[in-house]
């Protein structure tokens, strides 16, 4: 008898977190890849950020804190939704944790009991129905499609909703096809919302930023007020503020939800750390000129890789609002055959084919769960995306 407990036999480790270490062992052993599997900026976290973290350290900020977070930075998070949401909360409405993911976590262990359904629009980010099923609720995927432009449609998401229905997850910017909802398209769903009082939302706002072509960005409770006592407003400092590794995601919803959050963290992580706490303060408060910066470097690679995917025989590549992805058909390329004799027959055989073949890493679509695409991440060196672009030509080119 194993010792390993039933649940996780429903669930199977990130597929994004093993691209990204095949990446890195392939690597380690000489082989030339460029890996464009990773969803984390290649961009060093702002200095006026790291200095904070040291300024904390020597005036010995290094105890536990509150499981909620320091003060400070429950005060930051409730200015930054006002500011920014044009969303008032109060200090006891918002919980931070050690990233987005926890946070997910945490409320899904507080609030899914077996049986309880959630709503995922696909493609999605692939921890989510993960963290669904290892408390027993059953994933209700909703297809979202490219001529959809991988958006979920308000009638789509009516006829996916049952009386089992407890959460539904938006994420715009989407990962992993950088898809991001109009006020308009927020609207026509939120309408949907509200004649279900059942259902409630986490909206995974952690590409907020990062958007390109004058997009404007908006989130459930903003555009319908309705919604505010239902919904888990979702955001972090890894993506537009650089800050991947210091592991900071936060949150403000219902009083009620927050306090059940809450005491889960008291039992597992107890806090984030103290020093990425403060830092985070520096972030939320401080000057964000980077961050267009950034964005403008973003969208040039952007429309690099677009071009270059678009001009790669049997691959086809929307341009996305937001986030650093793109998501490509390779429905060009299933059943040719490699110059070694073997038949693409699936998005996964098409990335296993270009990463033996030339080296480059990307994530197949059946992770995120629509077929035949495949991700690439951009938030990596111009001069590597282009020379990744070109292999991945190479690679299509050379399919009979």
């Amino acid at each position: 008898m194993s010792f390993i407990a039933d649940r996780l036999s429903l669930i199977t480790p990130s597929p994004t977190i093993a691209v990204t270490q095949k990446a890195r062992d392939l690597k380690a052993q000489g082989r030339d890849v460029i890996g464009l599997g990773a969803g984390e900026p290649d961009f060093d976290t702002p200095a006026h950020i790291i200095e904070a973290a040291k300024k904390a350290m020597d005036d010995g900020l290094t105890r536990y804190t509150a499981v909620n977070g320091i003060p400070e930075l429950q005060e930051a998070i409730v200015d930054k939704f006002k500011r920014e949401n044009g969303l008032e909360y109060s200090v006891d409405e918002v919980t931070v944790g050690c990233g987005g993911k926890q946070i997910i976590f945490n409320a899904f262990m507080a609030t899914l009991n077996p049986g309880d359904e959630v709503i995922v629009p696909a493609p999605y980010w692939v921890s989510y129905p993960d963290i669904a099923l290892m408390f027993e609720a059953k994933p209700v995927f909703v297809n979202c499609p490219v001529d959809k432009g991988f958006k979920m449609a308000p009638e789509n998401l009516e006829a996916a909703i049952t009386p089992k229905t407890k959460w539904l997850i938006l994420n715009s910017p989407s990962n992993p096809s950088g898809a991001a909802f109009t006020r308009d398209e927020m609207k026509a769903l939120t309408d949907v919302l509200m004649r279900h009082p059942h259902v409630w939302i986490m909206t995974d706002d952690i590409y907020e930023h990062i958007v390109y072509d004058g997009f404007e960005f908006s989130t459930v409770a903003e555009v319908e007020p309705g919604l505010k006592d239902r919904t888990l407003t979702l955001n972090g400092m890894s993506k537009a503020f650089c800050m991947t590794g210091w592991r900071v995601g936060y949150a403000a919803g219902p009083v009620d939800l927050i306090k059940a959050i809450t005491m889960i963290q008291s039992q597992s992580t107890t806090h984030t750390s103290s020093i990425s706490q403060a830092a985070s303060v520096a972030a939320l408060n401080g000057p964000r000129d980077f961050i267009a910066a950034n964005n403008t470097i973003f969208q040039e690679r952007r429309d690099l890789v677009v071009s270059m995917l678009n001009q790669a025989t049997g691959l086809s590549c929307p341009t996305p609002e937001g986030a650093f992805y793109v998501y490509p058909s390779c429905e060009g390329t299933i059943g040719k055959t490699t110059p070694d004799g073997n038949t693409i027959e699936t998005d996964e055989d098409f990335v296993s084919y270009i990463l033996e073949s030339e080296g480059v890493a990307a994530v197949q679509g059946v992770a995120f769960g629509l077929s035949p695409h495949f991700r690439i991440s951009y938030a990596t060196g111009t001069d590597l995306l282009e020379d990744a672009c070109q292999r991945i030509q190479r690679a299509c080119a050379a399919l009979t």
